[in-house]
């Protein structure tokens, strides 16, 4: 299978472990019952198949009618190899494109972790606790009112890891459900008094490893935010193998994606 397809149908799959789905043509919609806008989203029904453009006005109405019912704001997030054309179909709907990155791979041979300098120790997520302070680390790094991220028990539904400077929490990332061996490193974060030290690359490097280690994971993607943010993956052996886009409607918090 194309690796784009083979990624964006093990999104679905991880997605809907968690999340209520509105299946509607080509698209599906991933409704969590948390109200954070980043834990529901819109998704291709069926990567790596043709649709029919004719198809995607009625569904995307059905998915806007079931998003608004809950008063939440719709987003997509699409693998353009895996569905040609369907972002522009979306954008030609109404749809505002807000970006389109690199989406970068790498497997379990490909991974380098950084070494620990002093003072600078890792752990994984294991208690509601930790996953706190996680969340905490979380919020400020990305300036919200908080992160919602809740515990997870069974690595292969997703995990986090922790980084800390002398004792003091300072840099998080995760790992989402594991589905045919495919996981993407997210929520990669690092307070502003620990910045430009490679804590967000320990992070995202450990966050792989455990993945690989302890979730099943044989392939971790993910997508940078910036020109630094993916130097920083490069450097930790991830490679560009496909393109992710990211949609949102209007009236939307559209910056909060950017």
């Amino acid at each position: 299978m194309e690796i784009g397809a083979r990624i964006a149908r093990a999104q679905v799959d991880g997605l809907a472990r968690s999340r209520r789905q509105i299946i509607a043509g080509p698209l599906v919609g991933m409704l969590h019952d948390q109200d954070e806008w980043y834990l529901s989203t819109m998704v291709a029904a069926e990567p790596g198949q043709p649709f029919a453009p004719e198809e995607v006005p009625p569904a995307l109405a059905v998915i806007r009618q079931a998003f608004a019912a809950e008063d939440r704001w719709l987003s997509a997030e699409l693998v353009d190899e895996a569905s040609p054309g369907l972002a522009e179909a979306l954008a030609a709907n109404g749809m505002t494109l807000v970006s389109r990155l690199p989406l970068l791979v790498a497997e379990p041979d490909d991974l380098l972790v950084p070494e620990l300098s002093a003072g600078v120790t890792v752990k994984v997520v294991s208690s509601d606790e930790d996953q706190k302070v996680a969340n905490a680390v979380a919020a400020e790094a990305y300036e919200m009112d908080g992160a919602g991220f809740a515990l997870k028990p069974d690595p292969a539904d997703g995990g986090a890891v922790l980084v800390t400077v002398d004792g003091v929490p300072a840099a998080t990332a995760s790992w989402t459900a594991v589905a045919d061996g495919v996981t993407e490193v997210a929520g990669v974060g690092t307070i502003h008094a620990h910045r430009r030290r490679g804590l967000g690359g320990i992070a995202t490097a450990y966050a792989t490893l455990k993945a690989y280690e302890l979730g099943g994971a044989t392939l971790a993607w993910l997508t940078p935010g910036d020109d630094g943010a993916d130097r920083v993956y490069r450097r930790l052996g991830y490679a560009p193998r496909a393109t992710a886009v990211h949609l949102g409607d209007p009236g939307g918090h559209l910056a909060d994606l950017r």
